[in-house]
């Protein structure tokens, strides 16, 4: 049993090392070098874990060696534009001036329905509003818009809105983030007055808590559970 639990805790750390070499992107985002990483990694960790006749080193040596080949690729893509393009590939214009790039559509074998999912998805309803839409390497479709079509900021209308900035969790789950406490500025007295005004006693009772940069309170009880 020992075994079985060693083995498995060491080929969950090294999964979790590969994963985060990735980078926080997900499934759909992954280029297909890291596509292909995550699917041998997996497959290399599920053998050992089952048969304990197989060494372990088996399984570690090459997950460590895709890793190694994953890192080198990624230097040379940051510093070869050529060998990151046979790698990647590039992005695809699909839809130039609201026509469908009919040729573009086939070579990258995408449909104009899972298209026009991709853009319904972004709001988009009508084609004829899009001035182009561009197939990403990661898959994802970006469209811009004509500039008649696109939402209307603050700033085209003069108008100049309090930025609120980023809020920061100050209590989550009925615990306490003392450092986001501090850094708004905030202390313990302003916590038990906010929590006071809320009617609440306790931050056990407090689902979640965030202030922003502009002092906005965002708070949320805790629901009672169901018997």
């Amino acid at each position: 049993m020992l075994i079985a639990f060693s083995r498995t805790f060491v080929l969950y750390l090294l999964i979790i090392v590969g994963i985060r070499l990735m980078g926080k992107k997900q499934v759909g985002e992954l280029e297909p070098t890291e596509l292909v990483l995550a699917m041998l990694m997996s497959d290399l960790a599920a053998v050992p874990m089952q048969d304990f006749g197989i060494p372990l080193l088996f399984g570690v040596v090459p997950i460590v060696t895709l890793l190694c080949i994953t890192m080198a690729l990624s230097v040379l893509t940051m510093y070869s534009l050529r060998f990151r393009l046979l790698l990647s590939g590039r992005p695809s214009i699909i839809v130039e001036r609201g026509q469908l790039m009919q040729q573009e559509l086939s070579r990258t074998r995408m449909t104009p329905d899972e298209l026009m999912e991709e853009l319904r998805l972004q709001g988009i309803t009508d084609l004829s509003t899009v001035k182009y839409a561009i197939l990403e390497t990661s898959g994802r479709v970006s469209a811009i818009l004509y500039a008649n079509r696109q939402a209307v900021t603050p700033e085209q209308l003069d108008l100049h809105p309090e930025e609120p900035g980023l809020p920061l969790t100050i209590v989550a789950g009925g615990q306490l983030y003392p450092e986001n406490l501090i850094r708004r500025g905030l202390d313990q007295s302003w916590l038990a007055q906010e929590l006071a005004r809320q009617g609440v006693n306790s931050i056990k009772e407090v689902f979640l808590l965030t202030v922003d940069e502009a002092g906005g309170v965002y708070f949320s009880r805790k629901e009672e559970e169901k018997a």
